[in-house]
Formats: structure tokens, C-alpha cells, sequence
């Protein structure tokens, strides 16, 4: 892996850890009301660096990118709906490293069966490290309030992670592209929903939790536009796990500023995850 994308990658891990502590204090608001501020604030807020990036560099979004780009926003949404549920039931510091963890060892394990990327033995090695990692931090499978949620979160997570690979590689669709497009699809898709039955709601939550809706809607983007920078840098199996080093960060957020439990297993389970991921972007 090249410095630059584990710079990118790094500086992502710290972005992406923060935003999900932002999403964690919100998670006792309408969970599909928040997620829509937050995609609404990022069109708003992220929309004259898109409009910039059209204009200075010609780039046209054709309907084939359109399309790429929807499939990229379905598993996305289902992404981020699944996750906000699942921060109103476990911790953070459990909810998200086995989440993070099952998704990038999902990737890898579907880049090498269906990409052609070929790991050596210590990243097939680190794939079981994190395998592992992932069930102690389950406390051996015993916290299914925590483990549930975060497992399904990892299969979204390994979909949108192999298939937006493939959109900023082979169809060559610019990162910030696809990173914009995707929170403008959200916000659409999330609106009918919102500003039917839910209408009452967006104002209580925005008073309330404005500052983490903004805090999360720039730290969403640019977490996510230095990862996919990162795929044009170097393939899918070695970046995607790689960014899991948010899982320490994470873990320690959780313990640290909301007085989660069990933080010594927990960091434990993550420091297993993290020797995976450096296992394999080894590799």
C-alpha cells in the first residue's frame, strides 16, 4: 500500500469513529429523521465543492453513472437505517467494531472469490484475525443485543464497500461523484417518509441535535471521499480493511466519553481486529 492512501486511510478512520459517536448520542431521536437531516445538511453543505468540481474539470455524470451510482445509494441507505437502529439497542463500542469488522473481512473474503485479487498467507491470516476478533468482542457470542445488529451492518457494509470499488475503478466514476450523488438519493428517498408521518419530528430533532446532524453530514463525506480516493490508490481487500483501524478509536470513544462497560475485552477484541488489518494490508 502506497503512504498515500494509508495517510488517506488513517485520517478517514478518525473521521468515520467520530461521526458514529455523533450518530450514537442522537440515537434516541427518529432514527430515519435524523438520517435525513444529516443527508439534507451534506447536500447543502457539500454542494458548491460538487458543483466546483464539475465545472473546473468538465466532468459529465451520464446516465450509466446514474445507475452505478443508485446501487451504490441502495445498500447505503440500508447501511446507515440499519446502523441508527442498531446504536438505539447495543454500545458504540460494541455495535461498531463488530460491524466494522465483519464488513471489511466479508469484502476481502468476496474480492478474492469473485474479483480475482489473490491475498497472501498473512492476509489470509489477518482475515481470521479479524474473524476472530469479532467474536471476542461478542464476548463469545453472549451480547446478541450488540452482536445481531452489528453483523448485519457488516453485510451492507462489505456490499457497498466491493461495489463502490468497482464504481470508482472500472466505471471510472469520479469519488466525489459518487460520494454527492449518494447523499443527494438519500435525502430524496428518505423525504416521502420524513415529511409524511414524521413531519412533527424534524424540528424537535434538529433543535435538539443540530450540532451532531452538521458534525456528522462533513465528517460522513469526507471519511467516505478519502476511502474511495484510497480504492483508485491501491485494490479493495488491502484498503477496506485497513480504514478498520476506527475500531480502537471507536471503541475507546465509547468507553471513554460515554461510559460504556467491559472496555478492557472490548479493546482487547479490537486490538485482535486491528493485528488482522494490519495483517493484511501487509499482505
Amino acid at each position: 500500500m502506497s503512504p498515500w492512501a494509508l495517510a488517506l486511510i488513517l485520517v478517514a478512520a478518525v473521521a468515520h469513529a467520530t461521526w458514529n459517536l455523533l450518530s450514537k448520542r442522537a440515537s434516541q431521536a427518529d432514527g430515519l429523521v435524523f438520517l435525513w437531516l444529516v443527508a439534507v445538511a451534506a447536500v447543502v453543505v457539500w454542494g458548491p465543492l460538487f458543483v466546483g468540481f464539475l465545472l473546473v474539470t468538465g466532468t459529465p455524470v451520464t446516465w450509466r453513472d446514474l445507475a452505478v451510482i443508485s446501487g451504490s445509494a441502495a445498500l447505503h441507505l440500508g447501511y446507515f437505517v440499519l446502523l441508527q437502529r442498531g446504536y438505539g439497542k447495543g454500545d458504540l463500542s460494541l455495535v461498531y467494531p463488530v460491524a466494522r469488522g465483519t464488513g471489511p473481512m466479508l469484502a476481502s473474503l468476496v474480492a478474492v472469490l469473485f474479483l480475482g485479487e489473490r491475498p497472501s498467507a498473512v492476509g489470509a491470516a489477518g482475515i481470521v484475525l479479524v474473524g476472530a476478533g469479532v467474536f471476542l468482542m461478542s464476548g463469545g457470542g453472549g451480547e446478541l443485543k450488540g452482536l445481531v445488529p452489528g453483523l448485519v451492518v457488516g453485510v451492507f457494509i462489505a456490499g457497498y464497500t466491493v461495489w463502490d470499488s468497482r464504481v470508482v475503478s472500472a466505471f471510472a466514476v469520479a469519488p466525489i461523484v459518487l460520494n454527492y450523488l449518494g447523499e443527494v438519493a438519500r435525502a430524496l428517498v428518505l423525504t416521502p417518509f420524513v415529511l409524511g408521518a414524521r413531519r412533527r419530528l424534524v424540528v424537535p430533532v434538529w433543535r435538539e441535535h443540530r450540532y451532531r446532524v452538521v458534525g456528522a453530514a462533513v465528517l460522513i463525506f469526507v471519511s467516505y471521499l478519502l476511502v474511495l480516493v484510497a480504492f483508485t490508490m491501491a485494490p479493495v481487500s488491502v484498503v477496506a480493511p485497513a480504514r478498520e483501524v476506527s475500531v480502537l478509536i471507536a471503541v475507546v470513544l465509547g468507553g471513554r466519553l460515554l461510559a460504556e462497560g467491559d472496555l478492557r475485552r472490548r479493546l482487547l477484541a479490537s486490538a485482535v481486529i486491528l493485528g488482522g488489518v494490519v495483517a493484511i494490508a501487509l499482505s
